[in-house]
């Protein structure tokens, strides 16, 4: 369970963070990819920002999956505790 809540902090906090630099304006954006109105567009620096947030938000979840521990053929917990 502490696994779990440590992996939702850390989503909340990344999420946080790439929402800020998405929606910030920086001289490096680069191009606009896509137009989301007149004013608003996707550049192609925020795919770099999505992209890394959408791979930290799968190592999160893998890190919080909960791991069985593997049993031997005898039924009892082998000895790689």
């Amino acid at each position: 369970m502490f696994r779990v809540l440590c992996a939702a902090v850390a989503s909340a906090v990344l999420s946080g963070f790439a929402f800020l630099l998405v929606t910030g304006q920086y001289t490096n954006d680069g191009p606009v990819v896509l137009h989301l109105s007149a004013t608003h567009g996707l550049h192609l620096g925020d795919l770099f920002v999505v992209t890394g947030w959408a791979v930290a938000m799968a190592m999160l979840a893998v890190l919080a999956w909960p791991h069985r521990r593997p049993v031997s053929r005898a039924g009892r917990p082998g000895p790689w505790r």
